[in-house]
């Protein structure tokens, strides 16, 4: 086919409208599971969640998003075998876009978190059947991405359980567990922003000239950025952090057990005269305890914010391929007039695919955003932490192999996990919402199957009408 080829022109139209409108369902329900935890907790609103998001995601689908994104357009199928009918892989293409859209909205609007990754990968298997059977399916990539959607939320959910066993003991359960957490502040600030600038700079994108950077220079970049993060956290965030939070720890303990103890039972000579059980008078102890968790997830409000933002540059850079990877595809193959797609995946749709992301959360965002941070366990700024975090390395790890993992399978495995392992228990409610969780196993079940169906029935209607 002649590049620029008019008759495939529509194709190419059709496929921005509705690359667009899967980008909104990709941000609509994909994007909020970045800042779900964040909201749940309380550390963020919605508003200044989505402001954020803007920033992170667009950053991380023009830095990261190139890699998954070749393997979305080009990994899963053998598209040699479309040499001499450039058109078939176009409709197929696009077949691939509606089908995973109409899923995505669907599930949005049930408030159901779904995988984006899911969606496309079935989306593209469908269409593929249609045109060529099971001729041209890459099984050894679809295998490494199918065992990904298994082991994602268990990888995850275990790196939680690692990470808050850390903080629960050398920090929440020490003598002095805010004076913990202070010391710990500038190490866990400057461990988030290595990984982050780790995974910018090693194997970086082809279209900022970062792929040339020799590893051992990645990682001198890496830790420089954070010791320098270190630094500014010791000087400048910590005294800030002491300044906003000691006042509230430095009560007189006595006196708070004393006054705690004469509200319930009276002055000090009534209670000489009363049967006070020993469990009563421990009661102070157990709520200086409590205060003192409280204070440190106070500490943990802006870290928070910081694995948030971190979670949401991941998603940016493994998800904006779900919305994009097909309408790379088509547009590489009007520009070239092949199949064969020799470029790298061009830095404006990566950024096309993040501004869409973006609108979703901000115009339908909210509704699968309380599922994630409300509805399936209860979220603190501490567990918060460790579920942003874990799911955020899983998310780069994967995406720094070209692995197109489920952001949604991560968060949601690590949130399960952490609510399972470490969260309360009372005798009315436990504390994970199984049979929510149910339901969204359920709907990551039949994504597949159903937007691969949607996808094979447009590809049959286009095959159809053009034969």
């Amino acid at each position: 086919m002649e590049p620029f080829a008019n008759e495939i022109l529509w194709i190419v139209i059709l496929g921005f409208i509705v690359s667009f409108i899967l980008a909104f369902a990709v941000g609509a329900n994909d994007v909020a599971n970045s800042y779900g935890t964040s909201v749940g907790s309380g550390v963020l609103t919605f508003k200044q969640a989505c402001i954020l998001a803007t920033i992170f995601e667009i950053s991380g689908s023009v830095l990261l998003g190139y890699k998954v994104a070749d393997t979305m357009r080009k990994g899963i199928l053998d598209v040699s075998i479309y040499q001499g009918s450039e058109n078939v892989l176009s409709f197929g293409m696009l077949s691939a876009l509606i089908g995973s859209a109409i899923w995505l909205l669907i599930a949005t609007y049930f408030r159901l978190p779904v995988s984006t990754t899911h969606s496309i990968v079935g989306s593209t298997i469908g269409f593929s059947l249609v045109a060529h059977g099971l001729k041209g399916l890459n099984a050894r990539t679809l295998g490494s991405i199918v065992l990904s959607w298994f082991v994602s939320p268990i990888l995850s959910g275990l790196i939680s359980i690692i990470i808050f066993s850390i903080i629960k003991k050398f920090i929440i359960k020490s003598k002095n567990p805010l004076n913990s957490g202070f010391i710990a502040l500038p190490i866990i600030y400057g461990l988030t922003i290595f990984i982050n600038v780790l995974s910018v700079t090693l194997d970086g994108s082809k279209l900022l000239g970062m792929e040339n950077i020799p590893i051992w220079l990645s990682f001198v970049i890496s830790c420089s950025a954070m010791i320098l993060v270190a630094i500014i956290v010791q000087l400048f965030v910590l005294p800030w952090q002491k300044r906003k939070i000691s006042p509230l720890d430095n009560i007189d303990v006595s006196k708070n057990q004393k006054n705690d103890i004469e509200s319930k039972f009276g002055s000090a000579s009534t209670i000489t005269t009363m049967n006070v059980s020993t469990a009563s008078l421990s009661e102070p102890v157990i709520k200086q305890q409590d205060e003192s968790e409280d204070n440190v997830n106070r500490l943990f409000h802006f870290l928070q914010t910081l694995t948030a933002v971190f979670t949401s540059f991941a998603h940016g850079g493994n998800d904006v391929s779900n919305a994009i990877g097909p309408l790379i595809a088509i547009w590489m193959i009007y520009t070239e007039g092949s199949v064969l797609q020799k470029s790298e995946s061009p830095i404006y749709l990566l950024l096309f695919g993040g501004v869409g992301m973006v609108i979703g959360l901000w115009i339908l965002g909210k509704r699968v955003n309380e599922t994630i941070g409300k509805n399936i366990t209860k979220i603190t700024p501490v567990n918060g932490f460790t579920v942003e975090s874990s799911a955020a390395t899983t998310v780069l790890l994967a995406s720094k192999l070209g692995v197109p993992i489920s952001s949604t399978h991560c968060i949601v495995g690590s949130v399960v996990f952490v609510g399972w392992i470490f969260g309360e228990k009372h005798e009315a409610k436990k504390s994970v919402d199984w049979s929510l969780f149910r339901s969204i196993i359920f709907a990551w079940l039949v994504t597949l199957p159903i937007a691969g169906a949607i996808s094979a029935f447009c590809m049959w209607l286009f095959l159809l009408t053009s034969s």
